[in-house]
């Protein structure tokens, strides 16, 4: 077939689909549908229908840490062998609590929920699945690297199949049900965020002493003023190099005489932007000066700072939270608060999210 024709081909399939007259046969169900159930049908473009089915549940998606550096990082057979037993152990996690494997994409494996009870349901997965994950799994890797994140929402989702029908061998790779709608995305998102350690920055810091008692001064010169500053000093006439001498204490040894217990000097880590907000330009004669009369001296330094806090392995959305609380009152995890609102942020949802580290000893080995 030629380029054109199949240009031609497309164009005309695609409006027949966009065509008033095509229709989508919509079916609510309260269990999860299988990939062969009759209603969910492929386009028909002949009689210009559509099967698909709705359901008001639970999604839950799990995926594996940087599962591309583990495949660096290990030979083909031990990857090979992790990703079996991650899909082994998760699906049958899975349907001890009623759960539907409907999707497993390499390293990431999605299950839904019949509605009846889907929040118990869903959130007990999680916390069996982040048990096996870290006691089961893990515990075959000495450096402790294999890690796994787990996002869970509620909502309607319309399952459907997209594509065209098959034959012969490659028939089977064209039945995979396709999930639409803002659950499945959103859980999907929250599994990225999930289990990520937490992100730091290097900020350079300034650390200043301030004098804690008054010291006679007679040039107006500080050691910072041999630091690079030029005639670094306080405004008033008797504080710096000289002065420190007269009182025995050096600002250049500042440091050693506060960590030996001397009240002298107190040090204090200002940002760069609001040390140098702090000193002014004299001309007649050339220096800067410091603008506290207690400035004593100062030392540059680099310090890490967390710019995104660690999350934890389990995100749900506030929906499936106030669910679950709902159906099990009195499970421990709500008795004892074990999952908390997080400062967790994902594209296309607004609400709280809440995250916990839980786990079930019965599962540990």
């Amino acid at each position: 077939m030629s380029l054109k024709d199949l240009r031609d081909e497309l164009v005309e399939e695609v409006a027949a689909i966009f065509d008033g007259q095509f229709s989508i046969a919509i079916t609510e169900t309260k269990t999860v549908p299988q990939p062969d159930d009759p209603v969910i049908t492929f386009p028909n473009l002949d009689t210009q229908t559509q099967g698909a089915k709705l359901i008001t549940t639970c999604v839950l998606y799990i995926d594996m840490r940087k599962s591309t550096d583990l495949s660096f990082a290990h030979r083909p057979q031990t990857v090979a062998k992790l990703y079996t037993a991650f899909v082994r152990a998760m699906t049958r996690t899975a349907r001890q609590y009623g759960g539907h494997v409907r999707g497993i994409i390499g390293d990431r494996v999605m299950v839904l929920f019949d509605v009846e009870d889907c929040f118990a349901n869903a959130v007990h997965c999680a916390i069996a699945m982040n048990t096996v994950a870290q006691h089961i799994i893990n515990k075959h890797f000495k450096a402790n690297e294999v890690r796994f994140g787990i996002g869970i929402d509620h909502g309607r989702m319309l399952v459907t199949k997209a594509g065209i029908r098959r034959h012969g061998s490659e028939q089977g790779s064209y039945k995979n049900l396709v999930w639409l709608g803002r659950p499945a995305n959103v859980a999907s998102k929250l599994t990225d965020a999930a289990n990520k350690p937490a992100e730091y920055a290097t900020v350079e810091k300034v650390n200043v002493a301030y004098e804690t008692r008054a010291r006679p001064n007679l040039l107006g010169l500080t050691a910072s003023g041999m630091l690079g500053l030029g005639a670094l000093s306080s405004p008033e006439p008797m504080g710096g190099v000289l002065g420190a001498a007269l009182t025995g204490v050096s600002p250049f040894g500042a440091l050693n005489s506060a960590s030996s217990g001397s009240d002298s000097w107190e040090w204090v880590k200002e940002s760069l932007p609001v040390f140098l907000s702090q000193l002014e330009v004299h001309y007649v004669p050339s220096r800067i000066v410091h603008k506290r009369a207690d400035f004593g001296s100062f030392f540059l330094m680099s310090e890490a700072v967390e710019t995104k806090a660690s999350t934890p392995p389990i995100l749900m959305t506030k929906a499936v939270w106030q669910g679950f609380r709902r159906a099990e009152p009195d499970s421990t995890s709500v008795q004892q608060a074990l999952f908390k609102k997080v400062d967790v942020t994902v594209p296309g949802y607004t609400d709280d999210i809440f995250g916990g580290q839980v786990e079930y000893p019965q599962l540990r080995t």
